[in-house]
């Protein structure tokens, strides 16, 4: 794995001790990020060598990403790690011509839709998300939604209905029209 990111040549004005650093930081860190990326990048092992170089360098160069001990992040450097292999999901689907009869068997126009899906799910406001996710990812019955949130069903019904017309605005105004 010494081949993904050749830590001498990346030297972006600090001193040399951040070398070591560096290289802890990948001896440490590379191969659980690598293994992580490739099964978000479906198998795609270059797109996840990207990724895990960009993530390694934003770790290097943001304080945050150690803790006070000096240790490394493994949930901001996983957190990052997803961050990017989604929004190079994204740019992956932006530049693909849009195919209004995508195959729903092919693994890739899957991986691509569930990201798409997951973060317009995710910018929805938390009354609205929280009802849709039960209702149709959890596969609850609305009085039971109800019951857990401590809402009437009808409450549920109207936040099911305001999430499920938002979800598809921002599915939309993202580009994301696949029915």
């Amino acid at each position: 794995m010494t081949d993904v990111m050749d830590v001498s040549a990346v030297r972006p004005g600090r001193p040399s001790t951040d070398d070591g650093a560096l290289r802890e930081l990948y001896e440490t860190q590379a191969a659980p990020l690598l293994g992580y990326v490739v099964r978000l990048t479906n198998g795609d092992r270059h797109r996840a060598e990207d990724i895990l170089q960009e993530t390694l360098l934003r770790a290097w160069r943001n304080p945050q990403a150690r803790s006070d001990d000096g240790r490394w992040g493994q949930q901001w450097l996983f957190t990052v790690a997803r961050n990017l292999a989604i929004d190079h999901l994204r740019t992956a689907r932006q530049t693909q011509p849009v195919d209004e009869h995508a195959d729903p068997d092919n693994p890739v126009d899957r991986i691509l839709d569930a990201a798409e899906v997951r973060v317009a799910i995710a910018s929805l406001p938390d009354r609205w998300r929280s009802v849709l996710v039960e209702v149709y990812l959890r596969d609850r019955p609305g009085a039971q939604v109800a019951e857990m949130l401590g809402i009437p069903v009808g409450t549920v019904k109207s936040r099911l209905f305001h999430a499920l017309r938002a979800l598809r605005q921002e599915l939309h105004a993202r580009g994301f029209d696949h029915g």
